[in-house]
């Protein structure tokens, strides 16, 4: 095996959300046999025409691995010809879709559907995110359904519609359609009778239910485009003893849940994060007992990988160790939320690493494609090297994550003194996380110095000092941030100083000698007509 881990493997899920086409028809057909095949409802393939000819934007879907798992359905309609005492068929004009209006200024859902095969990967919230952003790109001024109570027939002797509709908002009764659509921020208009008359689990009611666009700047439309305006979720782990596994897992997840909730787009984790397993093996000797804990990498991995997909936000695993070919290298993985994952391994080795556990340093640098841009992972003590971020900036890294661990305070300010410097140096953002806490039983990890943080480059545009966000020290907590990419390019051409074009590539380089480097060697990118200069590699 190389020196360096993998970069890319086969996984379970790989998750696209994109316009639907015309050749995906049958996989569309397929999906609604399945969800409806109670009432024998489905989508002919000239209806599905039509739409996709009408509004093609307006057509969404999943794909996993190139078939359609999960797809949602619109049109537009003028919200002052919209009468709240409406049917399903008035809507969709008896299928003929001759009601959708292009000069519309209102998003109407007709159809949102998901395949019982991966109905654990909440694939419905990332359609209505996509809807939701399609609204906002249109500059609409919101989104409407009809949202079935498919358990109102359980209760229908003792609850009449209103009072059924009131125990769902209260979460007395759990319904999976409107329970759904109220957890993404949609608010009730209406009751209407007579919605779907064949609907008998619902009674024909439904409840019309309505989202507000507060956003009307015009944008270009299309579903799936590359983000902005970021969010980044960083986690200040508590060290803590833990009774296995099961039981770390267990804590990540509730920080998981805890950022997702807050829509972010990245969550990161510390260095070694996993280290509490550790203490199991501690009479083993120091060397023996990483590798121990190296045991649990590949499990720790793909549950991150599973959660990175059902929670719909991108993980950047701190690091834990990894041995190949019987050497122990230290490892951060990118878990991505379209079921992908890569890896970048820790290059610049401690003496204290070399000393106590036999560590080696890894042999490549990557920058990573995401859906919101190409990010870096650099591990601890690698941040200390600004060869290395100057040559991830060079191949267009808007965002540098930096997972630690450090003892103390010197060591902390290292980090977070050098992170900082990168953010200036290369016009990007540098998101560090480290662990807080001790760990008594656990040798060369026992006690732990962090204040996880997320820094800017430094001018007008950027808050002040440069610090977007910044945790209260040696707590457990999570620091939420939002981070604007635009802002970056305006840096890049406009800045008080531009550091990236200003450089005297005349006469210095940056030259990286591994086979192993950097993708997109060769590219040059040119922003608002200005060349933008690179490092050089052999």
């Amino acid at each position: 095996m190389s020196a360096h881990p993998r970069e890319q493997v086969e996984s379970e899920h790989l998750l696209k959300v994109r316009t639907l086409r015309r050749d995906d028809y049958k996989d569309l057909l397929a999906v609604t046999q399945e969800v409806y095949a109670a009432i024998g409802d489905t989508w002919t393939q000239r209806q599905f025409n039509r739409l996709i000819s009408l509004f093609p934007e307006g057509q969404i879907c999943v794909e996993d691995k190139g078939k359609v798992v999960a797809f949602a359905l619109s049109i537009m309609l003028k919200y002052e010809d919209l009468d709240d005492n409406h049917t399903y068929n008035d809507i969709i004009g008896n299928h003929q879709f001759d009601t959708h209006n292009a000069a519309g200024d209102i998003l109407y859902g007709i159809e949102i559907c998901v395949s019982p095969e991966v109905q654990n990967l909440r694939l419905g919230r990332r359609l209505y995110d996509a809807r939701k952003e399609l609204c906002e790109n249109l500059n609409l001024r919101g989104i409407i359904v009809g949202g079935r109570m498919p358990n109102y027939h359980k209760h229908a002797e003792e609850l009449d519609a209103r009072g059924y509709l009131e125990k769902v908002k209260t979460k007395s009764i759990y319904d999976p359609v409107l329970s759904f659509q109220l957890s993404n921020d949609f608010h009730i208009r209406t009751v209407v009778k007579g919605y779907l008359p064949y609907d008998s689990e619902s009674k024909a009611f439904a409840v019309l239910l309505e989202w507000n666009n507060i956003w009307f700047e015009p944008k270009s439309p299309s579903v799936g485009k590359q983000k902005k305006f970021v969010r980044l979720g960083l986690v200040q782990w508590q060290m803590r003893s833990v009774a296995g596994v099961e039981s770390l897992l267990e804590n990540v997840e509730f920080f998981v849940d805890s950022v997702a909730s807050y829509n972010a787009d990245f969550l990161l984790l510390p260095e070694l994060f996993n280290a509490p397993l550790m203490a199991r093996f501690n009479e083993e000797g120091m060397a023996q007992a990483i590798r121990s804990l190296a045991g649990y990498t590949e499990q720790i991995r793909d549950q991150l990988l599973d959660w990175a997909l059902s929670y719909n936000i991108n993980i950047i695993a701190g690091s834990m160790p990894l041995v190949e070919d019987d050497k122990l290298y230290n490892v951060s993985y990118i878990c991505r939320r379209d079921g992908s994952y890569d890896a970048q391994a820790k290059l610049h080795i401690t003496p204290s690493e070399v000393g106590d556990w036999g560590m080696q340093g890894g042999d490549s640098l990557r920058v990573f494609d995401t859906d919101c841009g190409r990010v870096g992972i650099l591990i601890c003590y690698d941040v200390e090297f600004p060869e290395l971020a100057r040559i991830l900036a060079a191949n267009d890294m808007r965002i540098l994550f930096v997972p630690f661990s450090t003892d103390s305070r010197n060591g902390y300010l290292r980090v977070r003194l050098c992170s900082q410097a990168r953010a200036v140096e290369n016009e990007c953002y540098v998101a560090i996380a480290g662990s807080v806490g001790n760990l008594p039983k656990v040798s060369n990890m026992d006690v732990q110095y962090a204040q996880s943080a997320v820094f800017s480059p430094s001018d007008f545009a950027f808050p002040n000092q440069a610090v977007v966000a910044e945790a209260t020290p040696n707590t457990e907590t999570v620091v939420i941030a939002d981070v604007d990419l635009t802002l970056l390019d305006e840096l890049h051409t406009l800045g008080s100083v531009r550091n990236l074009i200003d450089r005297r590539d005349d006469l210095y380089d940056v030259v990286w000698k591994s086979a192993s480097g950097p993708v997109d060697k060769a590219e040059i990118a040119r922003r608002d007509g200005r060349r933008v200069k690179r490092a050089r590699f052999s």
